[in-house]
């Protein structure tokens, strides 16, 4: 099964850049969604986070603040 992500980020946000490229070199696909030109995706993102930092990455549901690839390897594992 593939898992569904969605990455959730801005333009200038390295660190986005970086989630992206780490999901794609893992070999998934995802749903990128830019936090800083749909206001209605920002409201949600941080009514569901608690949070405005980018990048998060929602893997089946489960949001990760933030690149942290130890978080993004268990979710992408529990996927499989």
């Amino acid at each position: 099964m593939r898992p569904n992500i969605v990455i959730f980020g801005t333009p200038t946000c390295g660190w986005c850049t970086k989630v992206k490229n780490y999901i794609k070199t893992q070999g998934y696909t995802y749903k990128y969604v830019d936090v800083s030109k749909d206001d209605v995706a920002l409201r949600d993102m941080i009514r569901k986070t608690g949070q405005q930092g980018v990048p998060q990455t929602w893997i089946n549901g489960v949001a990760i603040v933030g690149f942290d690839r130890t978080k993004i390897d268990t979710l992408l594992a529990k996927a499989k």
